[in-house]
């Protein structure tokens, strides 16, 4: 009878850690087609696959000495970094912003996600997310607005 109390327990928590890795894998999947889409936005907005362009990315660590023990890194890998403290943030108070100047496609801004998520939790911290540039957030926005007025058209 101890046996199969036993099996029953392994069975289920070989069933929970499966369920946490299905779950993990497709809370990535959503951040990877969030990249894919926003990069093609970007492409159909015409800005330049092959020019590089000013990449913001965000970072939240618990402390100014986390963050700058970050940011150190982040120079040695190319990105400048911009190191913001908000009070009012009760979790992880400190923002790093890591600007690298880089062409926008799906394997570099990929390989920085992954390679910051890393850098932030070994300090106890969190990847935010990526935002291109000016120049590129410019092209975007004149886009939209294109399509806007377009669109406005055939209703008048």
């Amino acid at each position: 009878m101890d046996w199969i109390l036993l099996l029953l327990v392994a069975g289920a928590a070989v069933i929970f850690w499966r369920i946490v890795q299905k779950v993990r894998a497709l809370r990535n999947t959503r951040e990877e087609d969030y990249d894919a889409r926003f990069i093609s936005q970007l492409r159909r907005s015409g800005v330049d696959p092959f020019k590089p362009v000013d990449v913001d990315f965000f970072l939240a660590l618990p402390t100014r000495e986390a963050a700058e023990r970050l940011a150190a890194r982040l120079t040695q890998e190319q990105f400048t970094p911009d190191i913001q403290v908000a009070e009012e943030a009760l979790d992880l108070p400190v923002s790093v912003q890591a600007r690298k100047m880089m062409q926008i496609n799906e394997l570099g801004i990929r390989a920085a996600v992954e390679r910051l998520r890393e850098l932030a939790a070994a300090e106890g911290g969190r990847y935010d997310g990526w935002a291109p540039g000016s120049e590129a957030m410019g092209a975007l926005r004149a886009a939209s607005q294109r399509a806007r007025k377009t669109s406005g058209r055939g209703f008048s």
